[in-house]
């Protein structure tokens, strides 16, 4: 196995999104607002050549340097990056799975506090996002869209007047804007009534998807659910459509929580605890296994069932149990034995009973 190359670009162990702050953190993780933009007259990076896409890059690089987007950023170029430590980026929000296994000349520019991130080269010349803890949407759309005029002042957008901002995808036409916000529905998904929230979701114009967005599984109870349309909606529609039905899905998980609690509270504890058993006793972990078991303690500690273990301590074994970040911090890369192996020593250590 190859070792690694140095990666400390990460201040804090959690980035913004797994803070476990803001509005509804109970159930919300976090909120994302995601804008997609091109630039006039260059072909989408799809259709673009290496040159082009390298003449990309050089252009928005230079662009976010001069528009000071916070104190300190980071521009990491993803072109002979080692597969892991783009993976480290995937698992923090930072980049999708698309840059990520991508070719060609593409970058990242993000700010320390891991709020804001810029993507280059990915289906669109630039994917712009602004992620917070918990259900705080005018905040996260408050921040980007400074990013985004700030950026238009120094970049020629493709932009129609009759269409909106242009973009590689049709779905994106018109505003470019996705909101994406993040839940963890263990109540709904151990009644099985998620499927009824998907349906809702879709019938509202809003998908639900797992836990890293498009074409991703749900791990550990957590979905993503955004808008579907851009185009012929404005951002405030959108945003008005998003915070019109989070609610709605939060007050559901609420209720089954709230009845799980009170008719079949056995059931729930020996679930908890179960939950919590395995994962102070397993020598094997695999991390749909951790984030199953992780979940249902969340939901434990959310009711008060678990007292000894903070929310916190749980969001940082959902971010530092995932397979890159196992492999950053043992600087080598593991196979899959091997990582379930140190998972389950790392969260054993994090869920020890502390003794007087």
């Amino acid at each position: 196995m190859s070792a690694l190359p140095p990666f400390n670009y990460f201040p804090h162990l959690l980035g913004e999104w797994l803070k476990g702050q803001g509005p509804e953190s109970d159930i919300v993780v976090s909120t994302r607002v995601r804008l997609a933009r091109n630039l006039r007259d260059v072909p989408f990076s799809v259709k673009s050549t290496p040159q082009q896409r390298e003449e990309v890059l050089a252009l928005a690089t230079a662009a976010l340097e001069r528009v000071h987007l916070e104190k300190s950023t980071v521009t990491l170029k993803l072109t002979g990056m080692n597969e892991v430590c783009r993976d480290v980026l995937v698992e923090r929000h930072l980049i999708s799975r698309e840059l990520a296994n991508g070719d060609g000349p593409r970058a990242v520019v993000f700010g320390r506090g891991e709020m804001l991130s810029v993507m280059v080269n990915e289906e669109d010349h630039l994917r712009l996002q602004w992620i917070k803890s918990g259900f705080d949407v005018d905040r996260a759309w408050g921040a980007l869209v400074k990013v985004d005029k700030a950026l238009e002042r120094e970049l020629p957008y493709a932009f129609s007047e009759k269409y909106g901002y242009l973009t590689a995808c049709p779905t994106n036409v018109g505003t470019g804007m996705r909101v994406s916000v993040m839940v963890h529905l263990p109540a709904l998904t151990l009644k099985e009534h998620v499927q009824k929230v998907f349906k809702a979701a879709e019938k509202m114009n809003h998908a639900v998807r797992g836990l890293y967005g498009e074409g991703t599984r749900a791990f550990g109870d957590f979905y993503q659910i955004s808008n579907q349309a851009t185009l012929g909606r404005t951002e405030e529609e959108i945003i008005q459509s998003v915070k019109a039905i989070v609610p709605k899905i939060l007050e559901y998980e609420r209720r089954m929580r709230g009845t799980i609690f009170t008719e079949e509270r056995s059931l729930l504890e020996d679930r908890v605890f179960r939950a919590l058993a395995t994962l102070r006793s397993a020598r094997r972990l695999n991390v749909q296994e951790m984030m199953s078991h992780l979940s249902m303690l969340r939901l434990g500690v959310d009711l008060g069932l678990v007292t000894d273990i903070t929310a916190r301590t749980l969001n940082e074994l959902f971010l530092i149990g995932q397979p890159s970040h196992l492999q950053r911090e043992e600087g080598r890369e593991m196979t899959p034995g091997e990582r379930d192996e140190r998972r389950a020593a790392l969260v054993r250590t994090r869920l020890a009973v502390t003794r007087n």
